[in-house]
């Protein structure tokens, strides 16, 4: 995991804790790392969740189908990201996670980040304050996807979510994670009126893109 030690630096999970002791709090906490193919699930609904999962390398989204077969996006897990947390109480994940390209996940064992360290860690209390802020990160991308869907039109929910980017990246040219029917999927629109929509909005001098690289103008 020497590897990617200044990937863990920028997580929430590892923040403020020195290079010598993420190594340490692998150890401590069982670190352990799955590669998935791109297609592969690192979680299936419905199957309980015993780590708590970090991904290193490549991209993940979080979606569900429904009976029919119709595909929902709720989001994407970007390198540094955490993800299961709400589920390492005992909870059964209602979504699948699905590589999008090949990635590598850092397992973590949740039974020993929760419990008191034998060993007395310095850095095991950090590392429960820090999950509390990784949760409310979460909850705060769950408000801002609400936010987008609770738009009437789709040109409204693409501007909402564009802005959104634009800001993220403090930019108004940014690539988003999705080709078009995940941006479609996300946004719970149809992907050729969507499709529809950005051509308009492109000719209204909005927006200029290029597959998944956007400009707002």
């Amino acid at each position: 995991m020497q590897k990617y030690i200044e990937v863990l630096k920028r997580t929430r999970l590892f923040a403020g804790v020195a290079d010598a002791d993420i190594e340490a709090m692998l150890g401590c906490l069982a670190a352990a790392g799955r590669s998935y193919q791109k297609g592969e699930y690192a979680l299936h609904a419905g199957e309980p969740v015993s780590s708590l999962l970090i991904l290193l390398e490549g991209s993940l989204h979080i979606q569900t189908d429904d009976y029919w077969g119709n595909r929902a996006i709720l989001g994407n897990v970007a390198v540094g990201e955490v993800f299961g947390e709400a589920y390492i109480a005992g909870g059964i994940p209602l979504n699948d996670v699905v590589a999008v390209e090949n990635s590598i996940v850092l397992c973590l064992d949740v039974q020993r980040l929760l419990s008191v360290c034998s060993s007395a860690c310095k850095f095991h209390l950090l590392a429960v304050k820090n999950l509390f802020f990784a949760l409310a990160d979460k909850n705060r991308k769950l408000v801002a996807k609400l936010g987008y869907l609770s738009n009437r039109t789709t040109r409204e929910k693409l501007l909402s979510y564009l802005s959104d980017e634009a800001k993220r990246s403090r930019s108004a040219s940014f690539v988003i994670p999705y080709n078009r029917q995940q941006l479609a999927d996300f946004l719970s629109v149809d992907r050729s009126a969507m499709s529809a929509e950005l051509s308009k909005m492109r000719d209204d001098g909005l927006i200029a893109f290029h597959k998944n690289q956007f400009t707002l103008l």
